[in-house]
């Protein structure tokens, strides 16, 4: 159906709303295939309201049903059964659509807010075509004296066409194609205020109960009474990070002046906020938002006690306009904030502040600015211990005055992106989550079946409220900073002390290095580090194949942190910095960031590994000095990646070529000549700024026979692990292990093809005898050497069964 000129929502009459209901539900379960308005007449003429305002007309209502009826047998066709053995449901007419449609006219043009069924008898006179038309005639009925009776039945009150203030109504717009189209409206006696519709009363909210109270925050409500107390421009307007508090300050304003904690001059006033996804919701056509939000400015203005809060204001921004319209709600709105006639508070975040409240400096003047600084983690500490009643109630929980305190220092250190106190509060908060599903008998038991009377009376019997504490909001801060449980445990002790030990079982030949390594790591997890920092930044230099990308592996496995690996080989040109940072605005992908800083984004502690640096471009170092000396990498879009729990290691074969020099086989050559020439190598290939930036560089020298053999038995024992799993036992004798040494290592490539030299000599010779062979079934083999007749060695194979 077509709306009325106006666009304005109707109210269905409660009595209407039947009518409709009840003739839908005649027509569906006579399996007609059409809903008609015949239909609807039909249904009306069973209510004695109707008939008696037909009757004072003259008429006959008997006739008029008996002609409605006959045409509905006669013409109204019969839908077929469907497979599942009921009928479709009816489909409205066009004939039905156009009373309707006339109906919402007529209650529009007088002026009405509720459409009634007087509206499409009204309606049913005025159709030509349709057979209702017909029957209303033939029962005695004209148009002119049916709205007479219609006038005389209001002022004598004779008929209930409107709603009687008992049944919830329903709210109904012109076109009413779908039931998307039918909205619920609270139940009341009389018809809701714009305020009522659309805007929430913080203040009788705050008098339910319903309100968490404001700790601290003083200063900020004393500026926001003292901005609200001026003549004009008296708007204030919160500025600040994500999960500072903003919202919450509005709250607690409305909570002080339902217990009367404010001056007088704003005593006894009450905070509106107004929800904007409402207020828009519907709003289909030219004038609908418009309309709704004067309505509600001019409430506000006769109110004069109300304050408008507004929670992300900068979406007022654009809101409610058409085509090329520039009438949005923020210009709607600036002529009565100018004035002073009504108070408005709004929040919002610095980065739309910047991009809508400073562009609009006609807007801008006409709020005070109000900066929302996060606050301190004492602040917070007693922010949580002022909440605690209100979650220890909600989730039937204890909390420990240690747990808060901890909800507070993790969040700190492993919620970096986030702000307080709202980070704290979701762990507590998730933490109560956790212990109260946990005292039920946790999601397994919630799975099962329902608990017996016998069960629930011996939980209740054995237990009291659980309590929080410090190992709870440690485990739930883990899962929600996705970082392993231990690095916020104490069992990352045991892993720090064991570190060089584990790291030395991994990476043979390189202890100088595994030395430096865990010493910078320590010493940053006992905090002797700068906290603006990165907790470590390595260069690892030396030649191929040593052992410098595997031990940042190395170091990611044993602290049980996620390895973010880039090669650099791949940001060799100018344009590649971009991808690190994002795109500039206007070149593809701007929205979607850069990848190192999503990466680091999303995994806040994490090994930060840069394979062969010395093949980016040199303006990708200037980004790495940023991070080494700040902690923070900003993106495109002016959003901050936190490096601080972070370790960064660089890889390089600089100074390679130079050792090669000085150095000829297995170990030889004088050391200190080695290390002159990588230091005067390293020094040539990185800048003064950028080495001085690093924790340390840390060179890695060629391997020596004995530590080739130990790689040769660590990539040996894998491929031991992985038959294991088939049944099959692999051993090797020392020979073959020396004669993998020697095929899989070399000067130039180090022991980079140790692995697949184990997977060429040894695990494709047992393929097939695994799957098909002497080994289907599990067994043994012993891989040995043989000499042939001209003095080469091969690999031989000995099979038995365990």
């Amino acid at each position: 159906m077509r709306r009325a000129g106006s666009g304005k929502f109707m109210e269905i009459s409660p009595q209407l709303r039947k009518i409709l209901s009840v003739s839908f539900s005649d027509a569906k379960y006579a399996r007609h295939e059409f809903f008609t308005p015949e239909h609807l007449l039909s249904s009306a003429l069973a209510f004695d309201s109707v008939r008696g305002l037909l009757e004072s007309c003259g008429a006959d209502v008997a006739t008029i049903r008996d002609y409605v009826n006959e045409y509905i047998k006669k013409n109204v066709p019969v839908s077929a059964v469907q497979g599942n053995g009921q009928s479709a449901e009816p489909v409205e007419t066009q004939g039905f659509q156009e009373v309707m449609n006339r109906a919402v006219f007529h209650c529009a043009s007088s002026d009405k807010q509720i459409l009634d069924i007087t509206d499409v008898l009204v309606s049913m006179t005025e159709e030509k075509r349709n057979y209702c038309a017909y029957s209303l005639r033939m029962g005695g009925v004209d148009k002119l004296r049916l709205i007479e009776a219609i006038g005389e039945a209001k002022l004598t009150d004779e008929n209930r066409f409107f709603s009687d203030g008992t049944d919830t109504q329903q709210k109904f717009t012109p076109d009413l194609q779908t039931s998307d189209d039918v909205r619920q409206e609270s139940p009341r006696g009389t018809k809701q205020t714009a305020l009522e519709r659309f805007c929430v009363d913080l203040t009788e909210e705050a008098k339910q109960g319903k309100i968490d109270s404001l700790i601290g925050r003083t200063e900020e409500i004393d500026r926001t009474i003292q901005i609200l107390c001026r003549r004009t421009k008296n708007n204030p307007l919160y500025v600040g990070d994500a999960g500072v508090g903003k919202t919450a300050i509005a709250n607690g304003l409305a909570l002080r002046i339902a217990q009367n904690k404010v001056p007088d001059a704003i005593n006894n006033f009450s905070i509106y906020s107004l929800d904007m996804g409402l207020l828009l919701a519907g709003t289909k056509f030219r004038g609908d938002f418009e309309d709704r939000l004067r309505k509600i400015t001019d409430e506000l203005m006769k109110k004069r006690n109300a304050i408008l809060f507004i929670d992300e204001i900068h979406m007022i921004m654009g809101a409610g306009t058409s085509g090329n319209s520039t009438m949005d709600a923020a210009n709607l709105l600036k002529p009565v904030l100018s004035s002073g006639k009504i108070r408005c508070i709004g929040s919002t975040t610095h980065e739309e502040y910047a991009k809508n409240f400073e562009k609009d400096r006609a807007l801008a003047r006409r709020f005070q600015k109000i900066d929302i600084k996060e606050p301190s983690p004492e602040d917070t500490l007693a922010i949580l211990k002022g909440l605690r009643e209100r979650y220890e109630s909600y989730h039937g929980v204890t909390y420990s005055d240690t747990a808060l305190k901890a909800a507070v220092d993790l969040s700190v250190q492993y919620l970096p992106d986030r702000r307080l106190p709202d980070k704290a509060i979701d762990i507590i908060d998730e933490a109560g989550s956790y212990m109260k599903i946990k005292a039920n008998g946790g999601f397994a038991r919630m799975r099962k079946t329902p608990v017996s009377e016998s069960d629930a009376a011996r939980t209740n019997s054995l237990s009291k409220k659980p309590v929080v504490s410090t190992s709870v909001i440690k485990s739930v801060t883990a899962k929600m900073a996705r970082v392993p449980l231990e690095s916020v445990t104490s069992g990352e002790k045991e892993k720090l002390r064991d570190l060089a030990d584990t790291m030395r079982s991994e990476i043979f030949g390189q202890d100088e290095a595994v030395d430096a390594v865990t010493k910078a790591v320590k010493r940053a997890r006992a905090g002797f580090n700068n906290p603006e920092r990165p907790e470590a930044s390595f260069l690892f230099v030396g030649p191929t194949g040593v052992g410098k990308t595997e031990l940042a592996r190395s170091l990611s496995r044993t602290l049980g942190e996620t390895l973010l690996r880039y090669d650099m080989s791949e940001y060799q040109e100018e344009y590649t910095v971009s991808r690190l940072i994002g795109s500039a605005p206007g070149y593809v992908g701007y929205e979607e960031g850069g990848q190192l800083t999503e990466d680091v984004r999303k995994n806040p502690h994490s090994i930060v590994l840069f394979d062969e640096i010395e093949k980016a471009h040199p303006k990708i170092y200037n980004v790495l000095l940023q991070v080494m000396d700040y902690g923070f990498l900003t993106d495109n879009q002016g959003r901050k990646a936190d490096f601080r729990n972070c370790i960064i290691i660089m890889t390089s074969n600089a100074g390679a070529h130079e050792m090669e020099k000085s150095k000829v086989g297995f170990g030889a050559g004088d050391v200190a000549d080695a290390n002159d020439s990588l230091r005067e190598a390293v020094e040539k290939a990185f800048s003064p700024e950028f080495r001085n930036r690093l924790d340390g560089i840390i060179a890695f020298s060629h391997l020596g026979k004995e530590i080739v053999d130990d790689i040769a038995k660590k990539e040996v024992a894998k491929l031991a692990a992985r038959l294991a799993q088939k049944k099959v036992k692999l051993e090797t004798t020392p020979r073959a292990i020396a004669y993998l040494s020697e095929k899989g290592y070399s000067r130039e490539f180090g022991a980079r093809n140790m692995a697949r030299t184990v997977e060429e000599k040894i695990a494709s010779p047992l393929t097939d005898e695994v799957l098909f062979g002497k080994l289907s079934a599990g067994g043994e083999v012993r891989v040995d050497i043989s000499s042939g007749s001209d003095g080469t060695e091969t690999l031989t194979f000995d099979y038995g069964k365990r």
